[in-house]
């Protein structure tokens, strides 16, 4: 039995998603919210309550399964005693394997987004439970979803200067838990994933534009400039992360050229040009 935490998030669901093609059976969704999985129901996925800050739902909600997917909660700040919960209501209830979404580098990245990944699976390591950290780096639509007031204001902004960006799709990522969860030698692995083609903020904003038909540009701005304007727009945990990324991104934190995540799945990840070509189509 395969549990997949997190299973009605954007992630989670394509998880499943991949899960049922590949023909697996007894797959459980664990979800905060179970009348929010009624459509996985409706297709033979078992759904499951399942609260990371109530331990004792988390512990009903693995009993039966063998391998279990992490995905980490999005409550910035809290998220470590959180994912320590899973892991130990996963080994209490006779999981063998856990699968944790984690960041790109984890063990070395200079990110502060990369602190609670870490302590993660340093708890994960000690926990005696089989393992493989997906260490997933920057995804598309951390970025394509700026598309619309770019196009509105002719301007991609950004702080992230040079640095490339490894990116991937959602659907990337979620292909490789699945392949993951669903195959065989993968105990106690760590996979650095990332998309086949670097890109910088710039060469987003000129393939916006070329697919718009619209000259777009980038500007580029000091952290604290460009995390001050997020905050306008986001929660300030989420704003400080966004910006110091991109700070970080500078320098190389966010690249990758090991093609881990391609050979994985065994296809290309999705290009720059299909990534900003589904975000415009979402605009339509």
């Amino acid at each position: 039995m395969i549990v997949v935490t997190g299973a009605t998030g954007l992630l989670g669901r394509l998880v499943v998603e991949n899960l049922l093609r590949k023909g697996s059976k007894e797959i459980v969704a664990a979800v905060r919210t179970p009348e929010k999985a009624k459509d996985l129901a409706g297709r033979g996925v078992e759904v499951r309550k399942a609260d990371y800050n109530d331990p004792a739902s988390l512990k009903s909600a693995f009993a039966g399964a063998s391998k279990l997917l992490l995905i980490s909660s999005s409550e910035l700040g809290d998220r470590v005693a959180q994912h320590k919960a899973v892991i130990d209501a996963a080994k209490a209830a006779g999981v063998r394997f856990v699968a944790y979404t984690s960041i790109l580098h984890a063990d070395t990245s200079p990110l502060d987004l990369a602190k609670e990944h870490l302590a993660t699976e340093e708890y994960l390591r000690a926990s005696g439970l089989a393992f493989s950290m997906l260490r997933n780096g920057w995804y598309y639509e951390n970025q394509t979803a700026a598309i619309a007031p770019s196009l509105e204001h002719g301007v991609f902004i950004g702080a992230s200067g040079e640095g490339r960006f490894a990116a991937a799709t959602r659907a990337d990522y979620a292909e490789a838990a699945a392949v993951v969860l669903s195959g065989e030698g993968h105990e106690n692995t760590v996979y650095e994933l990332g998309g086949d083609e670097p890109y910088k903020r710039a060469e987003l904003a000129a393939e916006a534009g070329r697919q718009v038909g619209k000259a777009i540009g980038y500007h580029d701005l000091p952290e604290a400039e460009y995390e001050k304007i997020l905050a306008g727009l986001l929660p300030p945990a989420v704003a400080h992360m966004i910006a110091d990324a991109e700070d970080k991104a500078r320098g190389g934190a966010l690249d990758d050229d090991s093609h881990t995540l391609s050979r994985l799945i065994g296809r290309p990840t999705a290009s720059l040009r299909d990534a900003v070509g589904e975000a415009l189509k979402a605009l339509a």
